[in-house]
């Protein structure tokens, strides 16, 4: 009896010890995962119609920020303080050194002299947002030019309530989309 008793105990001592392990293995993930989003990634929500059609009101994305350098076509969340007074998510368009200028007749972007191929604008760029930057323009380094996908509605660099983008005030790139859930995927 004595050792039947012993046997219990002992099983019900090791089914303890499993399950506390178990948990402490549940929560060890769980702090990962959560380490890895608040230092590498975040989730962000869209409002506004600025990057038609490429994104939409109420998409949901996920925004790279390990190791980020931004280049040309890169879609970014910015955090910049501006006369938007909130982040705004635009398409990199130049960086640091490279010189920007818009022929509004044609609805052409030129960056150092090249005709930019833009598939995934909504149409040309016949406008230009007010109060408007000066064009042809170099930007400085360290910072970013910005345009929205929706050409023609859209509040970015070429307003001087916008302006540059300083990189130190971008959280990351675009990658994913994760709602609606039709339109999971991606993002280019």
């Amino acid at each position: 009896m004595k050792d039947e008793h012993s046997y219990e105990h002992r099983s019900e001592l090791i089914s303890l010890r499993s399950n506390l392990l178990d948990w402490a293995d549940s929560i060890v993930f769980a702090l990962i995962v959560v380490m890895i989003f608040n230092l590498g990634f975040r989730i962000v929500n869209v409002n506004g119609g600025s990057m038609l059609p490429t994104l939409h009101t109420n998409d949901r994305l996920i925004v790279s920020s390990i190791n980020y350098q931004p280049q040309y076509g890169d879609i970014v969340v910015s955090v910049q303080e501006n006369a938007v007074e909130k982040a705004i998510i635009k398409r990199v368009i130049a960086v640091g050194g490279q010189t920007v200028d818009i022929d509004t007749e044609k609805g052409i972007v030129y960056v150092d002299g090249k005709a930019l191929e833009e598939p995934y604008i909504y149409d040309l760029t016949y406008v230009i947002p007010y109060p408007p930057m000066e064009f042809p323009l170099t930007v400085p380094e360290g910072t970013v030019f910005v345009m929205g996908d929706n050409r023609n509605d859209s509040l970015d660099s070429r307003s001087t309530d916008v302006g540059f983008i300083q990189e130190r005030y971008i959280l990351g790139k675009v990658v994913f989309r994760i709602f609606p859930f039709d339109r999971i995927g991606g993002i280019s």
